[in-house]
């Protein structure tokens, strides 16, 4: 499988709640650099807790690949995010209810046909807005 479709496939994994099918795509110590909004821990392999976190706090959650580029064993992401705060985050406990649409762009190092590192910006502040959280003081 190119690194193409691990990253595609990842992505329908978790829009599909597939969450018990993540070992397939990352790799059991993935380190994820930049945690927008997950509240996990900073170590090796907490990205999958990190998912496992949104996919509790959005249903639907819903992650549109836009655009694809690889290059060696990088691969760069553009997506359109979505979903529905309806369960408990870290960042908000209590449901909101409220929708959201955002742009995120993420890269991603892979080995070994699955994803090793991941890199990511989305626009934080707009999906805080269109979910009514307050912006955290200290993050």
């Amino acid at each position: 499988m190119d690194n193409k479709t691990v990253v595609r496939d990842f992505f329908a994994a978790i829009s599909e709640r597939r969450a018990d099918d993540l070992p397939a795509f990352m790799a059991s110590g993935v380190i994820d650099h930049n945690k927008m909004i997950h509240g996990e821990p900073d170590e090796p392999g907490a990205a999958f807790e990190g998912i496992r976190m949104q996919l509790a706090a959005f249903d639907p959650l819903r992650l549109r690949v836009e655009e694809l580029v690889a290059e060696g064993d990088r691969v760069v992401a553009r997506l359109t995010m979505s979903g529905t705060h309806t369960g408990t985050h870290v960042r908000m406990p209590e449901p909101t209810g409220r929708s959201f649409e955002n742009e995120a762009i993420f890269l991603f190092t892979l080995g070994d046909g699955k994803i090793t590192e991941i890199r990511g910006v989305s626009d934080r502040l707009g999906l805080f807005l269109q979910l009514g959280w307050d912006w955290p003081a200290i993050d």
